[in-house]
């Protein structure tokens, strides 16, 4: 007894060391580290410090990572020195707010920028290449910050600038977006490729043009860099263009072969850029209006071959706008800021195309404009224009559904007319999304992009929950202009939400959430006209095919939600309601959770419980069920399947 005891202290003690050492080399306490392993056998020392520690900011490194994370070369030297740590443990680390997984010490000590510290690690021995989970090496970490000391360094011990992250994304193409021109230079000296493409298509030529960096543009056109498209068709040029960095756009019109056509897209697409960015208060209209011109008059600059502009059908987004084909006709909006702002919409359309993820950024920006003077019809033409943009090319829409809560439920409050056609239309994309958020979930590659999925739908299915609310208002409002088909189409698509069994981590429903007062509510407007728990949309839930017996993951019921509600309901007959249509729609009454009680054991308010009291009807069905349940009888392939799930119902419980 008294060895086991001691076994458990030292064991005790040893956590408490490793710790202890851990934050010692985290502080720069050198020789306080020195006095705490100096002592310690050659095996108790390796144990030490070759452990983990796990930080409450999720940071999970050894005493040399994180001494070498905060560039306390004393200790790094000290350690290595005198305890020989294994140089290529791989932590987890944190940089600006990002998470690096499987960092090693080297790549913390060059990406903090503590070149003492990395030329003390080379110098032991240190992998220069040794790579982090997405593969980004310590050179690649100190081009991100531009250092271009520990740049030189690690190149002449053998860092190969050529090894490119997981997204293809090389050491050039960081120091070219980040803007460290002297990096930038000194890759290309030594041979670095400037024409490599990243995943996306995209060179450091593109990165560069994008952030508006000049001198790192020269140069890489000087080193060869050409005018190559990424995978939404655009060059540098159109980059620029669009980030309406005009600078770059005529720097790369006069050092390149751009032909007319492509110059006369590039002020194009560089003035409609600045028709919808604000600077300093106001949008640039001037300057809009003056590139604008400038693409008029280079189409109408030989009479002889006139380049005329190829258009498709107008937009109804942009109330149908026809963009201007003439001098005369683009001089007569010169001094119109809406028609300046529909042209620009659509002459992005135009030159970008429907399939490039850009295209909408502007789209949702006019219609928030719209919002904000409460033009609501045009700003949701236009934000249901950039819903089916991003649909169409498989781009998140978790923003865009919300976004369109918080519309309608501001329309609702401020008691404005809708369309219902719309709300249905954002029902329909609900629908949409929430199926391919689980076929994405089920077809996820990695842990990493299983969270980001899981947290995508998540959050969709609580602002499609938003949308429901929202109809049911519609749905019962006299002023609503909807038609027997309209209403027809909206349970069906309520149906197709009822038949993708979407549920939470937690393991409830959309009927759960409907009933339940602690689900969250954005306070964005949405607030003003959602609140749960909620009759209205409990009833078409349940009319729509919602199963009132589905389960959370403590094997609650919608019931057992609505009668355990902690927060106070604020009307007797919202709770009357929800637990009539509960249980008319079929929810079992005798149905225990995971603490074995029933939705009567589990009502915490006596109105609840004298509801539950008036409906109870204990059929014999529900008495053999509790009854194999609590004798744990045996029932799986000896009962139909039909009843399986019925009698799990049952249990299991405290009997």
């Amino acid at each position: 007894m008294e060895d086991v005891s001691a076994n458990e202290d030292s064991i005790e003690l040893s956590q408490s060391l490793i710790t202890r050492v851990y934050y010692a080399a985290k502080d720069g306490m050198a020789i306080a580290l020195y006095d705490l392993l100096s002592n310690k056998s050659p095996e108790q020392v390796d144990q030490i410090i070759n452990q983990r520690v796990l930080e409450k900011n999720g940071q999970h490194c050894t005493p040399l990572i994180i001494a070498a994370r905060n560039g306390h070369d004393k200790v790094v030297k000290i350690l290595l020195e005198k305890f020989k740590p294994d140089l290529e443990q791989e932590g987890t680390v944190k940089f600006d707010g990002s998470v690096i997984e499987k960092a090693s010490a080297l790549w913390c000590a060059a990406g903090a920028g503590y070149l003492t510290v990395v030329k003390t690690l080379v110098k032991a021995g240190a992998d220069v290449n040794h790579p982090t989970e997405s593969h980004s090496t310590p050179l690649r970490a100190a081009c991100f910050d531009g250092r271009l000391d520990i740049v030189k360094y690690l190149m002449e011990h053998n860092a190969d600038m050529n090894i490119a992250n997981h997204c293809n994304n090389t050491c050039l193409m960081i120091g070219a977006f980040k803007g460290h021109s002297d990096v930038v230079t000194f890759l290309l000296e030594k041979g670095a490729n400037p024409n490599e493409k990243a995943i996306c298509g995209a060179t450091a030529l593109h990165f560069a043009a994008e952030c508006g960096h000049m001198t790192i543009v020269y140069d890489l056109l000087k080193y060869g860099a050409e005018m190559t498209k990424d995978v939404s068709g655009m060059t540098p040029l159109i980059v620029a263009a669009e980030r309406a960095k005009a600078e770059v756009v005529e720097c790369l019109i006069k050092c390149t072969d751009a032909n007319t056509e492509k110059i006369i897209e590039a002020y194009e697409l560089l003035g409609a850029s600045y028709a919808n960015r604000v600077y300093k208060g106001h949008y640039p209209l001037v300057k809009a209006y003056r590139y604008l011109r400038m693409a008029m008059e280079l189409r109408f600059n030989d009479p002889e071959n006139i380049i005329y502009k190829k258009l498709g059908d107008p937009v109804k987004a942009y109330d149908n706008w026809k963009e201007c084909e003439s001098l005369e006709e683009l001089k007569s909006i010169k001094t119109s800021q809406n028609a300046i702002h529909m042209e620009s919409l659509a002459i992005r359309e135009r030159i970008l195309g429907q399939h490039n993820p850009e295209l909408s950024h502007h789209i949702v920006f006019r219609g928030a404009v719209f919002a904000d003077t409460a033009k609501f019809d045009r700003c949701i033409d236009l934000w249901l224009h950039a819903l089916n943009l991003n649909q169409l090319n498989n781009v998140s829409v978790v923003k865009d559904l919300l976004r369109f809560a918080q519309v309608f439920s501001q329309m609702i409050h401020v008691g404005v007319d809708f369309d219902f056609c719309q709300v249905l239309s954002v029902l329909q994309a609900c629908v949409t999304e929430l199926g391919r958020n689980k076929s994405r979930i089920n077809n996820s590659v990695s842990e990493e992009d299983m969270e980001q999925h899981v947290e995508d739908m998540e959050s969709n299915v609580i602002s499609t929950l938003y949308i429901l609310s929202i109809l049911t208002k519609l749905l019962t409002s006299n002023g609503s202009r909807y038609t027997e088909q309209d209403k027809v189409k909206a349970h069906s698509l309520v149906h197709k939400l009822c038949v993708l069994q979407l549920c939470l981590k937690d393991g409830q429903t959309l009927l759960h959430l409907a009933v339940n007062a602690e689900t969250p509510v954005d306070n964005f407007h949405t607030n003003d006209a959602c609140k749960f728990p909620c009759a209205a949309t409990t009833k078409l839930l349940i009319r729509c095919g919602a199963d009132v017996n589905a389960m959370d993951n403590e094997r609650n019921t919608p019931l057992h939600v609505i009668v355990s509600c902690k927060k106070s309901i604020s009307d007797f007959e919202t709770l009357y309601s929800i637990i009539m249509e509960l249980i008319e729609g079929g929810a079992h009454m005798d149905t225990v959770n995971k603490w074995g009680k029933t939705p009567y054991y589990a009502a915490i308010t006596g109105e609840a419980e004298a509801i539950l009291r008036t409906q109870t009807k204990l059929s014999l069905k529900c008495m053999a069920a509790k009854v194999i349940k609590a004798h744990n009888l045996p029932y799986y392939e000896k009962v139909p399947r039909s009843l399986e799930s019925f009698i799990e119902l049952h249990g299991p419980g405290l009997n």
